[in-house]
Formats: C-alpha cells, sequence, structure tokens
C-alpha cells in the first residue's frame, strides 16, 4: 500500500510513517522541514509544504499526481491556549487555517488520487467534542477540531459513493512536543491505535468520531 502522511516529522506522524514502514508499505511524509528521523527512514519526502500555503499544497498534489493513495492520513496541526485573559485572534485563525481548513485542501487536492478501497484519516481531538468540554478555554483549538470533525463528515458522505471511507480520530492525549511532553501515551502508543483504527475502518462505519483505544467519540 501507498500511505501519505502529513506532519510527519515528528510526533505522532513520526511513529505513524515509521510503523507502515515496518510493516513493509510505501510512505510518502509531507512536512515543512524534515528531521533527522524522518531522513533516516525509507520514506519519500516532500517537504518545505506549509499548511497555511495553498500554493504550496498545489505542488505537493503534483509531485503525487501519478500515484494512487490507499491510505491519506491528515496529521498536520498546531495547538494554541488561548484564553478569555489570555486572547490571540491571529492565533485563533492560524489554528483554523491549518487545523481544519488545510486538511480539507490536503484532501481534495488529492482526490484524483483516492480510488475505490482507498481510506482518509483526519487526526482530531476530542477536545473539538462540544459534549466533552467541561473546561472552557481554547478557543482556536476546540473551534478548529470542531470545524475539522464537521468537514470530515461530510466528506465521508461525499466520498461513499467513490468508495472512500473516512476516520475522524483522537489519537489520546499524547507526549508531543505540541503539548510540552505532557500526556499519558507515547507517540509510538498513540500511532498503533489509530493504524488499527484505520484498518478497522470501511464503508459501514465511515464518518465516525473514534478514540485511538477504539471507542466512540460525542461530537
Amino acid at each position: 500500500m501507498h500511505i501519505v502522511i502529513t506532519g510527519a516529522n515528528k510526533g505522532i506522524g513520526l511513529s505513524l510513517t515509521q510503523q507502515y514502514l515496518a510493516q513493509g508499505h510505501a510512505v510518502t511524509a509531507i512536512c515543512r522541514k524534515a528531521s533527522s528521523a524522518l531522513h533516516n527512514s525509507k520514506a519519500t519526502i516532500i517537504d518545505n509544504i506549509d499548511m497555511l500555503d495553498q500554493k504550496a499544497i498545489e505542488s505537493m498534489a503534483e509531485a503525487l499526481q501519478s500515484k494512487d493513495i490507499d491510505i491519506l492520513i491528515n496529521n498536520a496541526g498546531i495547538f494554541c491556549c488561548e484564553s478569555l485573559n489570555n486572547f490571540d485572534h491571529k492565533a485563533i485563525q492560524e489554528q483554523l487555517h491549518i487545523n481544519s481548513i488545510a486538511p480539507l485542501s490536503v484532501t481534495h487536492a488529492l482526490q484524483k488520487q483516492l480510488n475505490n478501497g482507498s481510506k482518509v484519516a483526519f487526526i482530531t481531538s476530542r477536545m473539538g467534542s462540544i459534549n466533552d468540554n467541561g473546561s472552557g478555554s481554547y478557543y482556536g483549538y476546540r473551534m478548529s477540531k470542531a470545524a475539522l470533525n464537521a468537514g470530515g463528515k461530510s466528506l465521508a458522505i461525499d466520498l461513499k459513493p467513490r468508495g472512500v471511507s473516512v476516520a475522524i480520530l483522537h489519537p489520546g492525549f499524547v507526549q508531543t512536543d505540541m503539548v510540552g511532553g505532557a500526556g499519558d501515551i507515547s507517540p509510538a502508543e498513540a500511532a498503533a491505535g489509530l493504524i488499527s483504527r484505520i484498518d478497522e475502518l470501511n464503508l459501514e462505519n465511515s464518518g465516525t468520531f473514534w478514540h485511538s483505544n477504539g471507542d466512540i467519540l460525542p461530537w
């Protein structure tokens, strides 16, 4: 299989890349700047891709136009922590763009490479759940992930006639640079769970909002 992963230079994206490669699959790793660990893998790397730049996304699509994609994992994202007392309009806008608009743009740009049986995964967060919000704040991140969830659900409906299924996946609270190393599972553990959910994905359960451990999460 050929798997395309955005945000593949570190954290969950790097672990997904490494684990899929270990399974014998071909991986194209998309990132802004490739890490040494990514360079040391056997992935095909497309770097200098800024998710704020639509032209960069189009350039990425051109580089992949001759290759079918079995699994597309939209993993790239950013996290900021606004509150009413620490409000940052620009940070909220950037999170909305990178976390919700860009994954949709990437999927749109690569849709011709998706065939009957292909799968699309969006790495979201349970912080995008409205029902699950019991602590407030984190405006940009919560809003951007809620928007991503809505977009993923619509794509599941729109792509189903083509035989393409969509997963909306919360990885867990993962020990990554994004959260300053906090978290209760490693990127490798999160990636293994995500891969299991993607393996189980089909047209019947397409559009489901899952935790990587298999739990279905509330919208």
